[in-house]
Order: structure tokens, then C-alpha cells, then sequence
């Protein structure tokens, strides 16, 4: 899909505002940030909705990103950081512009830092693993969890149940659903990748429950497919939740196998 420069802009403005705002993106807010006109604003928005990357929920109302439009902004986000990303040092990861403008390098080096801290103060494995899956609920407000042999740790699910998209029942059920079956899952398919992102619908299980999957292998002394991530609402803060999880992989993997 070949995205003019603007219209790629303002797709990634819009993931990113309903990423913090959690409520739809309109025409004249987009106008003064890109210094055009709304009508501008609102043609560009046409084609982008043309191509499935955003939708309007209500009549009347702002833009809101569709599936298709995360996983465009991800692959983005996915190529710029093959490009541009060095392992070393862990505290300070490289980033493109693409995303969270308002956060500094530094500030997500703050949060790999209390990663790599939790993790270098354990005393075995699996506290270690139980102590970065903690620290991703508190830096990302996301579900966190972690393989530690055939188990699956789970912490934070009172957090992700408070973001507004889980005040339908429903949803909760499809989540419920999620973890229920997600164990399992992982045993059996092993994504291979190291950093793997599963959005809205791409959910192996638990489909319909609008949530992103973000999960980060590792080996350990338990299994060299041993994971780690978070499961959070499609609407998240994407940059920082890969780095955070890229990086807490990393930095077990090298606590744990030294």
C-alpha cells in the first residue's frame, strides 16, 4: 500500500492522540497540527478510511485507527527499529521519529533501567522472570506475562481491565478466553521471531477481544523458547510497549544465561 508522505503523517498522528486520548481523532484538531486547512484534513482522512486504515465510529464523530491501520504503523515501527537499533547499551535504545513525540530516549531508557534493576537483584530464574513480567504491568499499565517452565505468570489483569474498551462485558469474556487457551498456545506454535506482534484479530484465540499481543522470546534455563510480553487494547502506545518488551527479553536472557 503506497501512503503519500502527508497521509502516512496523519495516520500515525491519529494512532498516536487515540493512543492517549482514547477517544476519536477529528479533522480540525489534525488542521492546526499540520497547519492546513480541516477540508484538507478531512479529503486525506477519506482516502485513508478508502484504504481500510481508519474508520468513524459514530456519525459526526473523529477517525479511530482500524487493525489494518496498526499493523501498517507497526511494520513501520518494526522496519525503522531493524534499521536503527543497537542492543547495547540496553538503558539508552535508539528510536525513530515515528511515535510518542512527547517522550524523550531517555525517559523509555528510565524504564529498561528498572527492568534491567529488577532483574539483576533476583536471586534464581524465576523470580527474575516474575520480577521483569511486574515491571512491564507498572511501566505500560498493560497485562504482563511470562513462561517460567510449563507455567505461564500472569500479573496486572485488574490494570487491564480498567482501560475503557473493557467496560463491555463481552470483551472481558473474549480476553477471559485469551489467557484461558494462550499457555497452551504458546507451547505449541513457538513463534520464532524475537520480537512477535499480534493485533486485534491476528490473535491466535480470543479474536474478538481487541487486543494486542506483544511478546518478546527468549532462552532461559528453563527453555531456550521461554517468553515474555504483555496483552494489552489495541489502542497503546506501541514504540514504547516493543522496546520495553524487546529489551526485558534481552536483558533475561543475559542475566539468566551468564
Amino acid at each position: 500500500m503506497n501512503l503519500t508522505d502527508r497521509q502516512r503523517e496523519i495516520l500515525f498522528a491519529i494512532i498516536e492522540q487515540y493512543a492517549e486520548l482514547a477517544t476519536p481523532v477529528g479533522s480540525v484538531t489534525l488542521a492546526k497540527l499540520f497547519d492546513v486547512s480541516s477540508a484538507t484534513i478531512r479529503s486525506e482522512m477519506a482516502k485513508l478510511e478508502s484504504f481500510g486504515l481508519i474508520a468513524q465510529p459514530h456519525t459526526s464523530a473523529g477517525r479511530i485507527p482500524t487493525d489494518a491501520g496498526y499493523r501498517y504503523y507497526v511494520n513501520s515501527l518494526v522496519e525503522d527499529s531493524e534499521a536503527d537499533y543497537s542492543p547495547e547499551p540496553l538503558d539508552e535504545p535508539s528510536f525513530s521519529r515515528l511515535s510518542d513525540g512527547n517522550r524523550t530516549p531517555s525517559e523509555y531508557g528510565r524504564g529498561t533501567h528498572v527492568i534491567q534493576v529488577r532483574v539483576s537483584s533476583q536471586s534464581s530464574a524465576e523470580s527474575a522472570i516474575r520480577g521483569a513480567v511486574d515491571s512491564l504491568v507498572e511501566l505500560t499499565g498493560n497485562l504482563g506475562l511470562g513462561t517460567i517452565g510449563n507455567q505461564l505468570y500472569l500479573a496486572g489483569i485488574s490494570r487491564l481491565l480498567t482501560q475503557p474498551e473493557f467496560a463491555d462485558l463481552g470483551r472481558v469474556h473474549a480476553v477471559a478466553k485469551l489467557l484461558d487457551n494462550l499457555e497452551p498456545w504458546l507451547r505449541e506454535a513457538s513463534p520464532g521471531e524475537p520480537l512477535n506482534i499480534f493485533i486485534g484479530k491476528e490473535n491466535p484465540i480470543g479474536k474478538s477481544s481487541g487486543v494486542s499481543l506483544i511478546i518478546s522470546k527468549f532462552r532461559s534455563p528453563f527453555s531456550d523458547n521461554s517468553y515474555i510480553g504483555v496483552l494489552g487494547p489495541t489502542r497503546q502506545n506501541y514504540q514504547k510497549v516493543m522496546t520495553l518488551v524487546r529489551t526485558a527479553g534481552e536483558m533475561l536472557e543475559s542475566a539468566l544465561l551468564t
